[in-house]
């Protein structure tokens, strides 16, 4: 019988991130971003070649844009290489990167990692409510899209946070949101992230269990989520399950509705 691992069993409820977490989105999100970040740059006037050198859609994306609001994310990146941008051309990155993501989004979609679905069933099956909360707008229509909206009892994304004015992360008022939702302490919830200003977000919120998500294996990727505040780090959320192995990688098999 397939079980919940003990660092698990000891809480009430789980908010996941939706990007890198839930669904494969974060490869989208991060070639909109590298295509709107490389006409930025390429327009720009001759200058020191670091400052124009291409996004890395890998290291530039972990470290300057997973987990922040788009705004947050392209004045990060920019102010990164030493340019001083004025706010409206900061707006113009941030909107043509969410064009293109919305263009991507509705030609290809996107999965749901089937060690995710996994752990979300047994949630369900031990009465263990689900919460899905990004900073992005469209976590919504990405859940809806990979088939996985109805396993949640809450979803706080992107227009919920800019209707309630909740700042992004590292703070952690899109957590503490979703865990008011779901009716249960952050002492009880655990929190599932993968970006390194989500793990920070989850253990300023005090809450009792922070899990990072290590999808690259990259070096030193888990220990820096473990610097952040990840008290576990995992691959695969198959790993929080026993009797379960974990998936062999994004996207492998797209899981149907409940």
């Amino acid at each position: 019988m397939t079980v919940r691992a003990p660092a698990l069993r000891a809480v009430r409820a789980v908010v996941l991130d939706t990007d890198g977490v839930v669904t494969d989105s974060a490869a989208v999100h991060a070639a909109a971003w590298k295509e709107a970040f490389d006409a930025f740059l390429a327009a720009g006037p001759p200058g020191d070649p670091a400052r124009r050198r291409p996004f890395d859609p890998g290291e530039d994306y972990l470290r300057y844009v997973d987990g922040r609001s788009r705004l947050d994310g392209a004045a990060s990146f920019l102010a990164s290489r030493g340019l001083r941008v004025p706010p409206e051309e900061v707006e113009r990155v941030a909107a043509e990167k969410e064009r293109l993501f919305t263009r991507r989004l509705r030609e290809g979609g996107v999965a749901a990692y089937p060690g995710t679905v996994r752990l979300l069933r047994v949630l369900r099956r031990d009465g263990v409510p689900a919460a899905a909360a990004s900073a992005s707008r469209h976590a919504r229509e990405v859940l809806a899209s990979a088939g996985v909206l109805e396993w949640f009892g809450a979803v706080v994304d992107g227009v919920e946070a800019a209707r309630l004015r909740l700042p992004g992360k590292p703070d952690p008022a899109l957590f503490l949101e979703a865990a008011r939702r779901l009716g249960v302490p952050p002492g009880r919830c655990a929190v599932v992230e993968d970006a390194l200003p989500g793990v920070e977000a989850g253990r300023r919120g005090g809450f009792g269990l922070v899990v990072g998500v290590d999808r690259t294996a990259g070096p030193g990727t888990g220990e820096a989520l473990r610097r952040a505040g990840a008290g576990l780090v995992v691959r695969d959320l198959a790993e929080l399950l026993t009797g379960t192995p974990a998936a062999g990688g994004a996207g492998a098999e797209r899981e149907a509705r409940p």
